[in-house]
């Protein structure tokens, strides 16, 4: 696999480039199923944070990415595996319920596609999804600022999400998402200030 060389490379790379701060990243289980939810703002957001935590992620990308041969080629190399946006994709749903039982790390982008104006767009169920199917634990991630040339970009990790309550009430896989979402916009709140 070409994760572990990936993630030196683009520490590097990123490092040169960019002035990342990370937080939080103690509160990623060093080990057991874990599901990282992050906001999406940029095509770099994977290399970043897969570059910053501590464990291992497993990325769900859009199928479309692998259809390009020399980029599906290090996608598949680096843990990533395909979705088909649009549609309940079960091949991906048990894919990333695999890995969780397995007690890997998964990585989720809720809002499906970047946000071009920074604001936290409505998650797609599928986070919640793995949330209520699991036993991860959920960290949510959030990233804040530009990938501009020696412009500062933090990467904040917060507290696990705690869903007891939620569940007692049987909510939907949406419902689960939502809370998921409110998590990382208060992320972004908190640092953004």
């Amino acid at each position: 696999m070409l994760y572990p060389l990936g993630k030196f490379l683009v520490s590097v790379l990123f490092k040169i480039l960019f002035k990342i701060k990370v937080i939080g990243k103690e509160n990623i289980p060093k080990n057991g199923p874990v599901i990282i939810c992050s906001n999406h703002i940029s095509n770099y957001d994977p290399p970043t944070v897969g570059m910053t935590a501590p464990r291992t992620i497993h990325f769900m990308a859009k199928e479309e990415l692998f259809e390009k041969k020399g980029l599906g080629f290090i996608l598949r190399n680096v843990n990533a595996f395909p979705v088909k946006r649009g549609m309940r994709d079960r091949n991906a749903l048990r894919k990333g319920l695999k890995l969780l039982d397995e007690g890997k790390v998964l990585g989720l982008f809720p809002e499906g596609t970047r946000s071009k104006d920074g604001v936290v767009k409505k998650g797609l169920a599928g986070a919640g999804f793995f949330a209520m199917r699991s036993n991860a634990t959920v960290i949510p991630c959030a990233i804040i600022g530009q990938y501009e040339r020696s412009k500062p970009l933090t990467v904040i990790y917060g507290n696990p999400i705690e869903f007891q309550t939620l569940k007692n009430s049987k909510p939907s896989a949406q419902e689960v998402t939502d809370e998921i979402m409110e998590n990382i916009q208060r992320l972004l709140d908190e640092y953004r200030k």
